[in-house]
């Protein structure tokens, strides 16, 4: 078993800064995890390197494997993204396929991200830290997958979040499905999708794991993860409860119950 919680479980408290970047680190310990992924917060992009020094120690000695987690696919951002991994002892780097850059779009051409990863992911696999891009609406698996086989290296693989997919239209099954031989890290989060009352349309919303509509128990059986190389890592997206305070215990209640839904599954 290797699964842990990432900062998408931790949004509204970092927002409100009543978890810091450590405080993280020790909950999600004394609540069984066993994996950190730091992923798309602004305190790693500014983290020096007494403060990486000091977060890999904590996780050291608390027994938490640490992973990182960036967007985009530009080589000079992805190179300062993997000295921050080595920096960090971690592993595992996420991405996506898209970002934005000095407030600007970087949407390449699906040649133009197989040219630049074809640069970069060898310098990963040299320092022995593997890359994975995350499945999310703006790509179809298809696109994703092809990107990932074209490039073809043991250490670029696809960060698995069927949830995201939905907002696609694609059933999360046929992505399990289609991606399982390349995953090389899940992001567990459990959804509803539902018609909107009185209203044509369709609401995609978040819950505790194991309460909604993502099928677990399939995935696990699919992609048969690897525990010392693939870990899961637990998200949700919690909306404003009717007051900050409120808002923030329920995110601490949902992510405590959620990790010892995971948990259970292993």
């Amino acid at each position: 078993m290797a699964v842990g919680v990432s900062t998408y479980a931790y949004q509204h408290r970092s927002a409100a800064q009543a978890v810091p970047l450590p405080g993280m680190l020790h909950e999600i310990a004394d609540l069984g995890g066993q994996v950190f992924q730091i992923c798309d917060h602004p305190d790693l992009e500014t983290l020096t390197p007494p403060g990486a020094q000091e977060l890999r120690a904590a996780a050291d000695d608390r027994g938490l494997v640490l992973e990182t987690g960036t967007r985009g696919t530009r080589p000079d951002h992805l190179r300062k993204h993997l000295a921050l991994a080595r920096s960090l002892g971690a592993r595992t780097v996420r991405s996506m396929a898209y970002a934005v850059v000095d407030g600007v779009d970087d949407r390449p051409s699906h040649a133009e991200i197989v040219e630049r990863l074809r640069l970069v992911v060898p310098e990963y696999a040299a320092a022995g830290v593997t890359l994975g891009l995350e499945t999310y609406e703006q790509l179809t698996t298809t696109d994703l997958l092809a990107i990932v086989e074209a490039v073809d290296s043991p250490h670029l693989g696809i960060v698995l979040d069927p949830a995201n997919c939905v907002a696609n239209l694609e059933h999360p099954r046929d992505v399990v499905r289609r991606l399982a031989h390349r995953v090389v890290n899940v992001h567990v989060k459990d959804f509803v999708f539902t018609r909107r009352e009185g209203w044509a349309g369709f609401t995609l919303a978040s819950c505790p794991l194991g309460e909604g509509q993502l099928d677990y128990r399939d995935l696990l059986a699919v992609v048969q993860p690897d525990p010392e190389r693939v870990h899961q890592v637990l998200e949700h997206w919690l909306v404003p409860q009717e007051d900050p305070a409120s808002t923030c215990a329920t995110e601490a209640d949902w992510t405590e119950r959620s990790l010892r839904t995971l948990i259970g599954y292993q």
